[in-house]
């Protein structure tokens, strides 16, 4: 037998180091990622906005925030964060996996179409050139303001936490019924689930979410949970590629995001806003002085993470093949997966880049 060494699976973290004023040089052809869906360009002027949907999220003042923070039966996070460089976190950008087989360009459909339709919905869409990237969209529908920002982050994450969950539960469920070693991969996808549930976590502090949008979540969790529920069992690793291409939608997101905070006259309240006391105690080297800037570098950096290991996870035989990640072989000279940023692949590691 090979020998083996356990390592524990832990998501990623991302140190505060001068991240402003390089926001922009980092992200400036964001515009230019790769989108799965192109939304209607006809716009409506900002007063129709709330004939199509109304899912406003109430932004919170400075004030506010400490009467929605947790004070009581605080524990440490369960699965503690690596530290990443600040290098490290500008690299990340957004890079698309083609799709290879019948599987991945069902994934890949299903993704675009999600993707396209919830766009449409609240008003989102990506500058394709430099003259929408300067205005913003500003006076249509497609016009980013803080309170969207904030809708569109607390819906995608109260669904981005269900797949590491529902796929942790199964393999676990699997690894009793059959009375065998599971391969260290319910770890890593109870992690992920819990690092977005952070994710979630944190966001609700920032903003009040509307009735209508707390009835979406719930109607989305709902349909979500059980469909992926039974895709899981029917075919895993076409549910592990959905998600890989969900995490690089995200990925896409959060640096529109970034680009965007890096604007002199866009998002001026998230620019003021102090990060909430949940974020502190989850990411140990944030501190009541960070920006939000450095929340959602480390968010992205999060989603980043999830891209490539649901992408490899993909790539593996389901049944048989180690969690790389969590399970690594001292012997093997070549890099390996790892759960920091020195060595990643956006794309997902090939199995037979792997000795499995």
């Amino acid at each position: 037998m090979l020998p083996t060494k356990i390592i524990t699976t832990k998501l990623p973290l991302i140190t505060t180091c001068g991240f402003k004023g390089s926001l922009l040089a980092a992200n400036q052809q964001y515009y230019n990622f790769y989108s799965t869906s192109t939304p209607p360009t006809t716009t409506t002027s900002v007063k129709q906005r709330s004939s199509i949907l109304d899912i406003s999220t109430k932004v919170l003042e400075d004030s506010d925030i400490e009467k929605h923070d947790d004070k009581q039966f605080i524990t440490h996070p369960l699965f503690p964060h690596p530290t990443f460089s600040g290098e490290d976190c500008l690299k990340i950008q957004f890079e698309h996996r083609e799709p290879k087989t019948f599987g991945d360009r069902l994934a890949l459909r299903g993704i675009q179409l999600v993707r396209g339709s919830f766009d449409f919905v609240t008003g989102y869409k990506k500058p394709a050139t430099p003259e929408q990237e300067l205005n913003g969209f500003k006076g249509t529908r497609y016009e980013m303001t803080e309170s969207k920002w904030l809708t569109r982050c607390i819906f995608l994450e109260s669904i981005a936490g269900v797949p590491g969950a529902v796929a942790g539960f199964l393999r676990h469920l699997h690894s009793l019924r059959l009375l065998k070693r599971d391969k260290a991969w319910i770890e890593t996808l109870l992690d992920e689930a819990y690092n977005e549930r952070m994710h979630l976590l944190t966001f609700i502090k920032l903003g009040q979410p509307s009735i209508f949008t707390r009835l979406i979540i719930y109607v989305g969790q709902g349909v979500f949970c059980n469909a992926f529920f039974l895709f899981y069992l029917v075919n895993p690793r076409y549910c592990h590629r959905f998600v890989g291409y969900l995490e690089e939608e995200a990925v896409s997101t959060y640096s529109h995001l970034l680009h965007e905070l890096s604007q002199p006259e866009k998002l001026l309240k998230f620019k003021n806003m102090k990060i909430p006391t949940i974020a502190v105690q989850y990411w140990p080297e944030l501190t009541e002085q960070s920006s939000f800037e450095d929340l959602i570098l480390r968010i992205r950096a999060d989603e980043a993470k999830h891209r490539e290991v649901n992408h490899t996870l993909a790539n593996l035989n389901q049944k048989v093949d180690r969690n790389p990640f969590a399970l690594q072989l001292d012997h093997i000279k070549d890099p390996q997966p790892e759960n920091g940023l020195k060595v990643t692949r956006g794309k997902g590691w090939e199995r037979e880049d792997l000795t499995v």
